[in-house]
């Protein structure tokens, strides 16, 4: 039950959990691309996924702003032929958030951003990686969301909004493309320790103390965790499994999404909190 010899393509790859998904994909012989949109840290990222690799794997990257469907469908083919022609597997981790505060303060720039990135890269993913692995007679594509699609995160801005978008994408892509053997699943991450939230994981703070007091499982995620459910997902473990999204959270899930409070009281005041422009 190997994925030794598949080809696979994570967007967002260069570092945080598209890093970890490649490093662990590539330790376990797949012959994997990442694309981003910064050269220097998609080289560099390869350098660390190269190290790891294991059974002939090949790594490679490919420079792309998810958000534009020529470099998507350039990054497609560009990680089939890496793979001597195959593309088993495609992880969509490119995404992030620009802006937390209230939804009544929420510049329109902020919000198109973060569905431009977030949900259309998601979905030019899907369009392209779906038609060539439905041409090709099957594959496996894993979304990554957050668990701020499922558990409302106060002040969050556009974020939960496109990953529950994701979620619905993956799920619709599932039900479409399985008659094709193509299968799509999504993974939703709770709080992992990445660059993107150092500023929370880095060092003790309230907003720290309330996460960990929402996880049943007393600590915070690791990029491995991520890693290996997606392994799962894109191997041959996972062959009729399809349209699901599967928590890795630590139970957080159970539980309510964080209170920011402590950060955002003080820059948007209790008024502005509860939705009061001044």
């Amino acid at each position: 039950m190997s994925v030794e010899g598949m080809g696979v393509l994570v967007t967002g790859g260069g570092s945080g959990i598209g890093l970890g998904v490649a490093r662990h994909l590539a330790a376990e012989g797949a012959h994997v691309t990442v694309c981003g949109r910064t050269e220097a840290t998609l080289a560099s990222a390869v350098e660390e996924i190269s190290a790891h690799a294991a059974g002939g794997s090949r790594a490679g990257y490919v420079v792309a702003d998810v958000s534009d469907e020529d470099a998507v469908a350039s990054a497609v083919a560009r990680a089939s032929e890496r793979a001597g022609g195959r593309l088993d597997g495609v992880v969509t981790c490119a995404g992030g958030n620009s802006w937390v505060g209230p939804i009544t303060q929420m510049p329109i720039e902020q919000w198109n951003g973060a569905l431009e990135t977030n949900l259309t890269g998601t979905m030019l993913a899907l369009k392209h990686a779906g038609a060539y692995m439905a041409k090709a007679g099957g594959g496996a594509i894993v979304g990554i969301s957050s668990i701020a699609s499922s558990n409302t995160h106060r002040w969050f801005g556009p974020y939960g909004v496109t990953k529950a978008g994701v979620d619905h994408l993956c799920q619709l892509a599932a039900d479409e493309l399985g008659p094709s053997n193509v299968r799509v699943n999504c993974v939703r991450p709770g709080l992992v320790r990445t660059e993107m939230v150092e500023a929370i994981t880095g060092s003790d703070n309230p907003v720290r103390d309330d996460y960990e007091s929402c996880i049943p499982l007393p600590r915070i995620g690791e990029v491995g965790d991520i890693a290996a459910a997606v392994r799962f997902l894109i191997g041959p473990e996972s062959s009729w499994l399809t349209g699901q999204v599967i928590n890795v959270d630590g139970g957080h899930s159970l539980r309510r999404g964080p209170d920011l409070r402590p950060w955002l009281e003080p820059a948007y005041g209790e008024d502005g909190l509860r939705g009061i422009v001044s």
